[in-house]
């Protein structure tokens, strides 16, 4: 009888010993987990490495590594018993890196790296010594920036204008392409690309439109590694093609017409003044000749009243002579007037004067276009900027439920309750939804970065627009001066 009664005590016995080295042996097989494809980061954002033990053990006291094999010393970040040792860092990730504290008694030991530079881009490893557990994890750097086309000179020879594109800031060095308005690849010149101080590409390319091309020309800026394009169009005005053709004719015309008047105006003055001599002496000579007559007879005429009204006949020819010769004189001055009045309304209507006229109107409505634009980009800014507050509340809470799960502590005597696997399933989902909940915000942060990068390009844009407009005025105001 006692050795049937033993038997049920040992098999308690063993079932708990089977249990403790299944719960030992468990813990021993912990391995670390890392992100199944490449993290992507942009230059000057905050970026995490994820790193996590599974099933979660406790490395709080534990030492742990991170390190990249392009740098010496090789070690970016060593936390010893909980010490972080900055002499172990590399100097370029001093003041860069740290872990997630609070998360270590989780098994978490992902690496939060601040300010990315492309020099970071690389394959990072994590590295638990004491469970020998290692896990990669890959970091793509990127940047990108608008590009901005401007008109540097018109090509004569080939009857079309010369357009350069540019863009500054992008990682890994970029693509560039010009395209017409059917997505048609343009034979450009070649993209020259200079990398600054800061690591970051500067591209540019020029390429000769001609008047076969269509109006509408896209110069593209592209790079696969980091899923990144962007792209500006601009649209020629027929003027710049007309200009080559047209230009001379007008130009010769104006000229001569101009060269004319100049030689017309000095002769018709000359002529003026010799005619006013003659016209002055014979005047003077007829009044002589005939006052000594008109005298003699008076003389010998014993009328004195008849005397008296040829005087003041003669009186009155000589100032009627007078005003036509002053109205001769001012005739022509208004003639030199309407000459030139003349010239100017040629030169206002002239085909070069008047293509600047379009083309400043263009311009004006393309910087309408590009306000209204900024408008909405600016409406869009505020959209996400209140989604990304929503967002942060929203992770809060999701935060603090998951403090309230964490914070329910269990005895080994509980651990076949089923309560206890309902409350790490509840546990496990709210880590879930927090890691989305902070995936979501991160994206909307880089979201708003990139809108607010577009409205200050879309900003400078405008300016230079607006710069362009004013020069425009002055060379048509020149245009029209020179020409009159």
């Amino acid at each position: 009888m006692n050795k049937l009664s033993i038997g049920p005590q040992l098999r308690t016995t063993s079932v708990l010993v089977v249990y403790l080295l299944l719960l030992h042996c468990s813990r021993g097989q912990s391995k670390l987990i890392g992100p199944s494809q490449p993290i992507v980061a942009t230059v000057g954002d905050d970026v995490i490495l994820p790193c996590h033990l599974e099933p979660a053990v406790d490395v709080a006291g534990m030492t742990l590594a991170w390190s990249t094999s392009d740098l010496e010393p090789r070690l970016g970040f060593v936390l010893l018993s909980g010490q972080d040792m900055v002499n172990t860092k590399h100097p370029s990730y001093k003041g860069r890196t740290s872990l997630f504290t609070n998360e270590l008694k989780h098994g978490n030991i992902s690496l939060k790296l601040s300010k990315v530079k492309p020099a970071d881009e690389g394959t990072y490893q994590c590295y638990v010594p004491k469970l020998n557990e290692t896990s990669l994890v890959e970091l793509v750097v990127g940047a990108s920036a608008s590009p901005v086309i401007s008109l540097t000179e018109i090509d004569g020879d080939k009857d079309g204008v010369v357009l350069q594109c540019e863009s500054k800031g992008w990682y890994p060095e970029p693509e560039l392409l010009w395209l017409d308005a059917k997505g048609k690849n343009l034979s450009a010149g070649p993209t020259e690309t200079v990398r600054g101080p800061d690591d970051l590409y500067t591209v540019s390319s020029r390429v000769t439109v001609e008047k076969k091309h269509s109006n509408n020309i896209i110069c593209r800026v592209q790079q696969s590694n980091i899923n990144q394009i962007r792209e500006t169009q601009i649209h020629i005005s027929d003027y710049f093609f007309n200009l080559q053709s047209g230009y001379s004719t007008v130009t010769v015309g104006l000229t001569v017409s101009f060269a004319v008047c100049l030689l017309l105006i000095p002769l018709l003055l000359v002529i003026f003044c010799k005619m006013q001599k003659i016209i002055r002496l014979k005047r003077r000579q007829w009044a002589e000749n005939d006052h000594a007559a008109k005298k003699n007879l008076c003389e010998s005429n014993t009328e004195d009243q008849i005397c008296m009204e040829e005087e003041r006949e003669r009186e009155q020819l000589i100032a009627c002579e007078s005003e036509k010769v002053e109205d001769f004189i001012n005739g022509n001055v208004e003639k030199k007037t309407k000459c030139k009045q003349q010239m100017r309304q040629e030169a206002e209507n002239s085909e070069s004067v008047k293509n600047l006229k379009e083309e400043l109107e263009t311009k004006k409505k393309e910087v309408e276009m590009k306000q209204a634009e900024l408008q909405q980009l600016q409406e869009g800014n505020q959209n996400i900027e209140e989604n990304l507050q929503t967002l942060r509340k929203k992770l809060e809470s999701k935060n603090k439920e998951l403090e309230r799960i964490k914070a329910t502590k269990f005895s080994i005597h509980d651990l076949t309750d089923p309560s206890v696997e309902e409350h790490q399933k509840k546990r496990r989902v709210a880590e879930r939804e927090a890691a989305s909940l902070r995936k979501q915000l991160e994206t909307k942060i880089k979201e708003f970065k990139e809108k607010q990068v577009e409205v200050q390009q879309l900003e400078e844009e405008i300016q230079r627009m607006e710069t362009n407009i004013t020069e425009l005025n002055m060379q048509l105001q020149a245009e029209i001066n020179s020409r009159s």
